[in-house]
C-alpha cells in the first residue's frame, strides 16, 4: 500500500481517482491547487505524487519543480489534456517521471503508478514524519517532540496505520482488517483497548492530540481537532 498525493482541481476526476486508487489498497490525499498540494506535501510523507498540469493557481509543472527542490527522488506522474511532444518534454524537464494524457484508462494509470513505486526508493522508506511525530521504519523506533516512545509491536502497527491515513475516518472494522488481519467482532472492545494504550503513550503528555474519536464512526488521526 502506497500513500499517494493527488493534485486535481476537477472534483469529479479527483473523486474517481481517489476511489479507484483506494480500491487498489492505496491511501490517497487530495489537493485542488498548487498551493494546497505543496502545503500537503510539506506537512505529510508521500510515496508518489500524481498531479494535473492545469491548476487554478498555477502550473503543475511549476509545482513539480517546487516538489523537486524538496525531494529529488519521489516519483511524480503528470496528468494533462496537453498531449504535444513539447508539453511532454516540459513535464520531464520540470522533474516528472511519467506523463499521461487525458482521457486515460484507469488500469493503465494504476499500472504506471505501481511501476514507478517499484523503481524508486524514497526517503520516506526510512522514516515517516507527521507533525512532531517521527517513525523510523528500519529500526521501528518512535519519538514525539524528540522524546522516545516505547511501543509494543501491536501498538506500533496501529500507529503506522494511523500515520499512513491521516485526516480520514477509520472504522473499527477497517482497523481490525488492516492492522490485525481479522474481522471485527462487535461484541469485543479490543480495538478501543489498544487505541487507549496508544493514546496514553503518544498523546497523554502533549498539548496537541493526534488520535480523535468520531462518535459512531471510528477514529481520525490528525494534528487538528476534526470535530
Amino acid at each position: 500500500m502506497a500513500k499517494i498525493l493527488v493534485i486535481e482541481d476537477e472534483s469529479r476526476v479527483a473523486e474517481l481517482l481517489k476511489r479507484g486508487l483506494e480500491e487498489s489498497e492505496h491511501s490517497v490525499r487530495i489537493a485542488d491547487s498548487v498551493s494546497n498540494g505543496l502545503n500537503l506535501f510539506i506537512k505529510e510523507s508521500f510515496d508518489i505524487v500524481v498531479s494535473d498540469v492545469m491548476l487554478p493557481d498555477g502550473s503543475g509543472f511549476e509545482l513539480c519543480r517546487k516538489i523537486r527542490e524538496k525531494n529529488e527522488t519521489i516519483p511524480i506522474l503528470m496528468l494533462t489534456a496537453l498531449g504535444t511532444t513539447d508539453d511532454k518534454l516540459e513535464g520531464f524537464d520540470s522533474g516528472a517521471d511519467d506523463y499521461m494524457v487525458k482521457p486515460f484508462d484507469f488500469r493503465e494509470l494504476d499500472a504506471r503508478i505501481n511501476i514507478l513505486l517499484k523503481h524508486h526508493t524514497t526517503p520516506s522508506a526510512e522514516q515517516i514524519e507527521y507533525a512532531d511525530l517521527k517513525i523510523n521504519l528500519r529500526t521501528k523506533s518512535v519519538s514525539r517532540s524528540e522524546q522516545s516512545v516505547l511501543l509494543t509491536p501491536k501498538e506500533y502497527n496501529l500507529l503506522l496505520f494511523f500515520v499512513r491515513n491521516p485526516g480520514r475516518v477509520l472504522s473499527r472494522t477497517e482497523i481490525a482488517e488492516k492492522v490485525w488481519d481479522t474481522h471485527f467482532d462487535t461484541g469485543t472492545n479490543f480495538i478501543d483497548v489498544y487505541i487507549n494504550y496508544l493514546r496514553k503513550k503518544i498523546d497523554k503528555n502533549f498539548d496537541t492530540k493526534l488520535i480523535h474519536t468520531k462518535p459512531g464512526m471510528g477514529f481520525i488521526f490528525s494534528n487538528e481537532n476534526p470535530n
